[in-house]
């Protein structure tokens, strides 16, 4: 392309006054503003232009190169990215996809505070200040059997402030087994360091005995500490120190037992592996001085973290400087309330993460069947003969670091088909209004059903057929 065929190009590119007052950029202006829109068209502009003046060859027409770079930014930046989706990965308290789904009267609790002052530290009683951690203390209290107990934003902050609270500048005597790196770079060694406690380890990766705590004990000491492995375990010989012999060894020393359950198992659950899981409440009359867990877990509610235990030491939490820091919000306490109400209520059994683990296999193989058929009934009637579906048995997980080598028997649907990659059809899933998760198995695509929800299946069949329709024209001719 020579010098005088790149000028002219780059003056047919259309002024930002044109393309600011076209009628395509109205509803783009509702949704960002003028300014905003103003900017982002000239982001557009600007790569257009280095695209010219690099010498590349366009093959539209300068004006529509620039409009379709255009609205596809301002769509970009007028969408959220944070977004529902489908969860058909067999994966129930899935971390990359916001951990646990929120029962209906949570939801309900939520939308009735969000729009509205509340009583969040307001006493209607007495006129004056409240406590917002009195909203779900005695709940709290009822379903764990603790003395005391206190909420802040998640599981990684209440095991920070209890240890800020109770260890700062003295030791925390740790098994080395249990030195864990829990999510994104949650690691109990920093944690430790950053509350100010000084970490000591003991026994080896694979064994740890009481005697080992019990050398370890110096003047210094604070706390014995008890880390849940989450993801991680350990197989063949290994040897660990029972919360029994830890809280007796604690009492016999004058120290604080603590323990990071992380799971949040408030009561038994319908799976024989998931009971091998210490509730809250069996750590707590086991001697546990201090029990940290999550709320968006095996609980089943919101993003929380939860400090139950010994009045005397909650108490000293709740006067800690950190806590403010750490607070949870009100939306946050709505929804944590209404699910501890569905506990003590004996109504657990509506909380979605406790219905999709106790799915029997009977049902899952209903509801595989039915979405497999609505899957075959719309392909059949846009043609789309390339994409074999059926009924495929599935191994699901509870996932958020609890029983990772232990797996869930389930059912869901597969797909494969003659003309796209499995990774090719996931992706086209994925890109939908509302993106589709699945699986990827020896290279079929898996749709676990255990993890739908209510109108999942809808959705699939949808973004199925979008994905059919957009991708016909690159079918075999043959076929198409």
């Amino acid at each position: 392309m020579t010098n005088s065929d790149t000028n002219a190009l780059l003056r047919s590119i259309p002024a930002m006054d044109v393309l600011l007052n076209a009628p395509w950029t109205a509803e783009f202006s509702n949704r960002l503003g003028r300014e905003q829109v103003k900017k982002i068209i000239a982001e557009a502009l600007g790569e257009v232009r280095r695209e010219l003046c690099g010498g590349v060859r366009v093959s539209l027409p300068v004006y529509e190169l620039v409009v379709s770079r255009a609205t596809s930014l301002l769509r970009l930046r007028a969408s959220s990215t944070l977004k529902s989706v489908v969860n058909a990965t067999g994966v129930v308290i899935h971390t990359n996809l916001g951990r646990a789904p929120l029962a209906d009267e949570a939801l309900a609790a939520v939308n009735a505070l969000s729009g509205t002052y509340s009583t969040l530290e307001y006493s209607p009683e007495s006129g004056g200040r409240g406590g917002r951690n009195e909203h779900v203390e005695w709940s709290l209290c009822r379903m764990t059997g603790a003395e005391a107990a206190l909420v802040v934003n998640n599981n990684a902050a209440a095991v920070l402030l209890a240890l800020s609270a109770t260890a700062s500048d003295r030791e925390v005597i740790v098994s080395s087994g249990e030195l864990v790196e829990i999510g994104d770079s949650f690691r109990i060694p920093e944690i430790l360091s950053f509350s100010g406690a000084k970490m000591r380890a003991v026994g080896c990766t694979n064994s740890t005995r009481i005697q080992d705590y019990r050398d370890a004990i110096t003047e210094n000491t604070a706390v014995l500490l008890k880390v849940h492995p989450s993801n991680y375990r350990i197989e063949g010989f290994v040897k660990s120190t029972s919360r029994e012999e830890l809280a007796k060894l604690a009492a016999e020393r004058g120290l604080i037992f603590m323990e990071d359950l992380g799971s949040g198992l408030l009561c038994p659950l319908g799976v024989a592996f998931a009971n091998r899981e210490c509730s809250v409440r069996e750590c707590l009359e086991a001697g546990s001085g201090i029990v940290t867990f999550s709320g968006d877990k095996l609980l089943g509610g919101p993003q929380i973290g939860v400090i139950a235990g010994s009045k005397n030491l909650i108490d000293k939490m709740k006067k800690h400087q950190l806590l403010r820091a750490l607070r949870a919000d009100k939306m946050t306490l709505a929804a944590f309330d209404a699910t501890l109400r569905l506990y003590l209520a004996g109504r657990q059994g509506e909380i979605p993460v406790i219905r999709m683990i106790e799915t029997d296999k009977s049902a899952l193989l209903e509801r595989a069947r039915k979405l497999c058929r609505s899957l075959k009934r719309g392909a059949a009637k846009r043609g789309a003969g390339d994409f074999a579906v059926s009924v495929v048995e599935t191994e699901d997980a509870i996932g958020g670091g609890s029983f990772p080598t232990d797996m869930l028997p389930g059912f869901g649907v597969g797909i494969r088909s003659a003309c796209f990659s499995a990774e090719t059809l996931a992706a086209g899933l994925r890109a939908a209004p509302v993106p589709v998760i699945p699986a990827i198995r020896e290279g079929c695509v898996i749709l676990h059903v255990r993890t739908l929800l209510t109108g999942d299946e809808q959705l699939i069949t949808s973004a199925f057929l979008k994905f059919f329709m957009s991708a016909k024209p690159a079918l075999p001719a043959a076929r198409a």
